[in-house]
């Protein structure tokens, strides 16, 4: 087999260990997202499976024995040179070295916005929930209530008091 049909296997083998298709198929809504889904999974096992058998298997070598007693020696002889004188190249990966630096800096950008998004999520469910509760104390609160949950209103209210500014 060669090197790079058993890479392409190994890759795509692990591929589909690391998909997370349960997680996915949660997140759907309607059923025809849940049936074009059903279809993309089929077809993602279809061709990791083929991949699996085509590639995983080193091919039968050939019998040239068997082909000189049917067609000759001399012709058999020549097909066997050609035939070993070819040279797969080996692939050699030149895009992953360039990419894996941006790639790498994209995923600390990533977690650097995850956590900042997680804080604000935290800061924003807290607010919420302090509006829940103002609302359902507003009617019976009083207005000294109110400004000692939030002294910078009271402060500017006093001021626009003392100044003789109405708002008008």
């Amino acid at each position: 087999m060669s090197g790079a049909g058993k890479k392409i296997a190994d890759v795509a083998f692990k591929a589909g260990k690391t998909i997370n298709w349960d997680g996915m198929a949660k997140v759907l809504v309607t059923d025809e997202a849940r049936k074009e889904f059903a279809t993309l999974r089929r077809a993602f096992d279809e061709v990791n499976s083929a991949l699996q058998t085509k590639f995983s298997q080193e091919p039968e070598p050939i019998d040239w024995e068997y082909y000189r007693k049917g067609i000759g020696y001399r012709l058999v002889d020549m097909y066997k040179e050609a035939y070993e004188s070819i040279e797969i190249p080996k692939y050699v990966d030149t895009v992953t070295p360039q990419y894996k630096p941006k790639f790498d800096s994209l995923l600390v950008e990533l977690k650097e916005a995850e956590e900042k998004s997680l804080k604000e999520s935290e800061r924003l469910e807290k607010e919420i929930a302090e509006v829940q509760e103002l609302k359902k104390k507003l009617s019976t609160m009083t207005a000294e209530e109110y400004f000692a949950k939030h002294p910078e209103l009271k402060k500017k209210f006093d001021d626009e008091i003392r100044n003789d500014y109405w708002g008008y």
